[in-house]
C-alpha cells in the first residue's frame, strides 16, 4: 500500500520516530579495535586480552568514568586482521559502574582469541567507523582506540582512511606494539610508533603510546583508557625523561611513507604465503 490514511500515519509516528531519535547519553563512545593477525603468537594475544581486561577493572578507569558528565561510556570490542575479517567480542555496552566494567571484561576474556592473516588496519578504521554510526548513543567524544604490531598491507591505504574518520569528527588513538616476541618478518617496521603517528592516528588530541615490552601492555591500556575517558589537559600531554612509556605527538617532524606495508607486501618474492 502505497500511501497512509491519516489517522493511522498519525498513531504510527507515535512509534516509528522514537528508535531513530532516541539516543541514550554518555561521555564517551569507545571503540577498542585489537590485532589480532598471524604475527601475533598464542601468548601474545592472551596478554593482549588480559591487559584490556586489567585496564577496565582497574579504580582509575573506574573513578574517570564515574567523574563525567554523564558517569557512563559506551564501549564495543573487536579484533581485526585482513580487510575482512572483523571479530566482535563485546558489542555496544554501557559502562556505569564497576559491575558493568566486570560484566564488559568477562565478556572479553570469555573464548580464545581470533586469529587470521594479513594486516588491514584500514579495514578496521571503516569497521569502527560503521559501529560508530549505528550505535545508538550520543555523546561529545566519539573515538576509536587501535592496537597493532605492524603497517597495513590489505585494503584502503591507512591514511585515507583515517582522514576520512577523522572529517567525519571520529579521533583515533594508537597503541603500537613494537615487541620481539611473535613471528618476526620483512613486514615489520622499527619505528612503528612513527607509522602510528603519521598515518593512523588523527582528531583534536589524538596520541600514539608505544609498547616496547609486552610488561608494559596493561600499563600502556590503562593510560590510554584514562585518557580517552577523561580527555587530556595539557600537563598529562607533556612528558619528561624517566617518565615510562611516553605518548608520541601525532604530528611528526618529517612525512612518512603510509604505503611502507603495501610494498613490502608487494614485494615480498619467495616468502611462503601464509606470512602475515
Amino acid at each position: 500500500m502505497r500511501f497512509l490514511g491519516g489517522g493511522l500515519a498519525f498513531a504510527l509516528s507515535g512509534f516509528m520516530p522514537m528508535h531513530a531519535t532516541a539516543q541514550e547519553a554518555v561521555d564517551v563512545e569507545l571503540v577498542l579495535a585489537v590485532d589480532v593477525s598471524l604475527s601475533m603468537s598464542f601468548e601474545e594475544l592472551r596478554i593482549q586480552r588480559e591487559g584490556y581486561v586489567a585496564a577496565l577493572r582497574h579504580d582509575e578507569v573506574i573513578q574517570a568514568i564515574r567523574d563525567g558528565v554523564q558517569g557512563r561510556i559506551a564501549v564495543t570490542y573487536f579484533e581485526w586482521a585482513g580487510d575482512a575479517s572483523q571479530y566482535m567480542v563485546v558489542p555496544w555496552t554501557v559502562i556505569a559502574s564497576r559491575e558493568d566494567a566486570e560484566r564488559v571484561a568477562a565478556m572479553i576474556s570469555s573464548g580464545a582469541p581470533n586469529s587470521a592473516r594479513r594486516t588491514s588496519i584500514s579495514g578496521g578504521l571503516r569497521y569502527a567507523a560503521d559501529l560508530l554510526a549505528e550505535s545508538g548513543f550520543r555523546s561529545p567524544k566519539r573515538v576509536v582506540d587501535v592496537s597493532g604490531d605492524g603497517p597495513n598491507n590489505q585494503g584502503e591505504f591507512v591514511n585515507l582512511a583515517r582522514d576520512a574518520l577523522v572529517a567525519s569528527g571520529i579521533v583515533i588513538n594508537g597503541l603500537p606494539l613494537m615487541t620481539d616476541g611473535g613471528l618476526t618478518s620483512a613486514f615489520d617496521v622499527p619505528d612503528l610508533d612513527r607509522y602510528y603517528a603519521d598515518c593512523v592516528v588523527g582528531g583534536p588530541g589524538s596520541f600514539v603510546i608505544p609498547v616496547n615490552d609486552w610488561s608494559q601492555f596493561p600499563d600502556a591500556v590503562r593510560r590510554k583508557l584514562v585518557q580517552e575517558i577523561a580527555g587530556p589537559g595539557p600537563a598529562e600531554r607533556r612528558w619528561t625523561p624517566g617518565q615510562p612509556l611516553p605518548v608520541v605527538k601525532a604530528a611528526a617532524p618529517a612525512p612518512y611513507d603510509c604505503q611502507v606495508g603495501e610494498k613490502r607486501w608487494r614485494g615480498r618474492g619467495f616468502m611462503w604465503d601464509g606470512t602475515p
